[in-house]
């Protein structure tokens, strides 16, 4: 029996039309019967089997006609109960037609009460071929729960046609290692409902379903993740300890049909992913359709997502430059393949050797550039502090001098939280690269031969008279810590829970600002369209993150629990690191703009002379002296002190301190 339910072949085609023939047969025989109230002499002498044949072969050639029997039956549904309802109603129609004309007035025979037999026959015939189905698709899945002692029990998410066909789609795949144990659901009206012999059940009972039924897993699709009401779903399973299952929107599926391996396990990233964000495509396709575009970093985190989402907007070149053969490589294949009438151009060179930045400036001539090179590993600079100036600090103002000599129209520059009140020499970096591409925008702007002059006195004549007549537009953005990014702590607690534990936290009130990747460069590219210039935009990165809950929850996504299976270390802060972070410093404050999700910071601005000290700064990084780098760090940026660091006994030195002005810019 169970080879025959569960073997790769369905029954014939043609078996399955005899059998519903047979059915018929005797349905309208019974009918017939009941109509001359079992008469057997009075039946036999009223022609029954005239009747009964001529009801045969029109049945034969309406189901035939109609693909009745094309179906497998144990994989009906009300679609097939449907079509079987209006075959017999079809037959139960034309029958009396085809007796008029082809038998009753041939034979003289109209000894039948034709319409009360048909009557009867046709509640008889479609309860029999209704049930039939019905029978067999039950029978079919008692014997496939019977038998599944070696599949896992699994609950699907909602009652709506999304969850109904991942149901289908699990249940008819040949690789299937689930069964589907309930339905869960928030609305009253459905509890203790059924949905194809399956039983809904609400969220309460999640914990019983785990021990009554050894649930161990739920299932939902990707596209129900952006509701609250699904988010307190999945908290709760994580609470009780039933992991959580993912597949992607139906119109997504090879063939139309689910593979298992789409079947994946919720990710962090998905649980903390907020609504999504709207942006005004038309206004960036604008801003870089046609247009040529260098990215720098272009192999990096958002460098990549930033080259992603630029080429489908459709721009006349694009310029990928990064230091990174491996990554770089990897990435123009990729690309190439996606973007295949996009011209992309691959630049391998370092930001901070000038002469080999200049070449894509001047054969390309890019009009935008979006600067996402940096170093951006906070106790790795606190190391190497040098390291920091001169790639995040140096390599900026390189960049963004090429961008005013070439008079390129838009500098886009990726910043940090830890630029604001920084307590480290990598958040410190990108603050003092801040300052200088602030000061750089408002002396192109100014149009001040004089302070060109004065501060970019290495240039030549040729630069100021650039620079003089240079458009271009700086912008800044900052955000905080992206899901998923290289180095960052997402991969880090995976690696740890995978080999058993423990999961290192810094400390137990740590928070951090998240943002997903695609979600940040979405805000920088909408941002980079509005901006006038001069501008550091800030964007709403949210509610912060304790870490150690961001831990406890990837373990229990994990399956597993907290403290019990996966031990939680405290292993103090790092160097450099602070227990929170900010997007403004206590000086700033915001202007809004069109976008709710970003605004402009009221930046404390960089009087002229600090820019002479960034010169000196970078010079002072190439001589090893890592204390006499930071103390001129921290002369420049007042705020920035340092926090769990070697440099902390500098911070009680009396210093050079004041090249910011403190009246706010706007």
């Amino acid at each position: 029996m169970k080879k025959l339910f569960f073997t790769a072949r369905s029954v014939p085609r043609w078996v399955v039309l005899m059998v519903d023939i047979v059915i018929s047969g005797a349905s309208f025989s019974l009918s017939y019967f009941i109509v001359k109230q079992f008469e057997f002499p009075i039946i036999l002498r009223g022609h029954f089997f005239i009747y009964t044949g001529v009801y045969c072969i029109m049945t034969l050639l309406i189901f035939y006609g109609m693909r009745i029997h094309t179906g497998i039956i144990r994989y009906s549904n009300i679609h097939d109960m449907m079509r079987i309802f209006l075959a017999v109603l079809l037959v139960s129609l034309l029958y009396p037609v085809a007796i008029e004309f082809f038998v009753a007035r041939r034979y003289n025979i109209r000894s039948l009460n034709i319409a009360g037999v048909l009557i009867v026959n046709f509640f008889i015939a479609s309860s029999l071929l209704i049930l039939l189905r019905t029978v067999v698709r039950g029978f079919y899945y008692y014997v496939k729960r019977i038998s599944n002692t070696h599949r896992e029990n699994v609950l699907v998410y909602g009652t709506d046609t999304e969850a109904i066909l991942i149901k289908q789609a699990i249940e008819s795949s040949p690789t299937n290692k689930f069964v589907i144990a309930g339905f869960i659901d928030t609305n009253p009206d459905r509890i203790n409902s059924y949905i194809q012999q399956v039983k809904i059940f609400h969220i309460r009972a999640l914990g019983l379903l785990k021990i009554k039924k050894n649930v161990d897993k739920l299932i939902l699709m990707n596209n129900q993740l952006t509701s609250q009401d699904k988010k307190a779903v999945i908290e709760r399973c994580l609470q009780v300890g039933i992991k959580v299952l993912t597949v992607p929107p139906a119109d997504q599926w090879v063939y139309g049909r689910l593979s298992i391996r789409q079947i994946q396990e919720l990710s962090i990233e998905d649980l903390l992913q907020r609504e999504p964000i709207v942006i005004n495509d038309q206004n960036i396709s604008s801003d870089l359709c046609g247009k040529r575009i260098l990215i720098t970093g272009a192999a990096g985190s958002i460098g990549a997502e930033i080259v992603h989402q630029v080429l489908s907007y459709q721009p006349h070149t694009v310029i990928l430059c990064d230091q990174a053969e491996s990554d770089l490589h990897e990435m123009q294949l990729e690309v190439e393949g996606k973007y295949p009438d996009v011209n992309i151009k691959i630049f391998i060179a370092s930001i901070r050797d000038r002469n080999r930045m200049e070449i894509p400036f001047r054969e390309y001539h890019p009009d935008i550039v979006f600067h996402a090179a940096a170093y951006k590993h906070v106790p790795m600079m606190e190391k190497h502090p040098a390291e920091a100036i001169l790639t995040n600090v140096m390599g900026t103002k390189i960049v963004a001098d090429l961008a005013v000599f070439f008079n390129v129209h838009k500098f886009v520059m990726i910043s940090t939280d830890k630029a604001v009140n920084p307590s480290n020499v990598m958040g410190t970096s990108k603050r003092i690269a801040e300052m200088y591409v602030q000061s750089l925008s408002n002396m192109v702007q100014n149009k001040s031969a004089d302070d060109i002059v004065h501060i970019h006195n290495s240039w030549s004549r040729q630069f100021v008279f650039n620079a003089m007549h240079s458009q271009t537009k700086f912008i800044t953005t900052r955000f905080g810590n992206v899901l998923g990014s290289n180095g960052s702590v997402i991969p880090r607690f995976h690696a740890q829970i995978e080999a058993g534990g423990p999961v290192t936290v810094t400390h137990p009130m740590i928070t951090r600002f998240f943002m997903t990747i695609p979600e940040a460069v979405q805000l920088v590219l909408e941002a980079a369209t509005m901006g006038k210039g001069s501008e550091i935009f800030v964007f709403d990165m949210g509610r912060p993150v304790k870490i150690v809950d961001l831990a406890k929850k990837m373990i229990r996504l994990a399956g597993l629990v907290p403290e019990e299976d996966i031990k939680i270390v405290y292993t103090g802060l790092r160097p450099g690191e602070k227990l929170y972070e900010e997007l403004l410093n206590r000086e700033e404050k915001t202007l809004p703009t069109h976008h709710d999700k970003i605004k402009i910071a009221r930046v404390v601005p960089c009087c002229d002379e600090a820019v002479i000290e960034i010169e000196e700064l970078i010079s002072i990084s190439r001589h090893g002296d890592d204390y006499a780098l930071v103390k001129k760090m921290k002369e420049l940026v007042p705020e920035f002190m340092s926090n769990n660091s070697e440099f902390e006994e500098l911070d009680h030195i009396p210093l050079k301190r004041g090249y910011i002005r403190r009246e706010a810019a706007y």
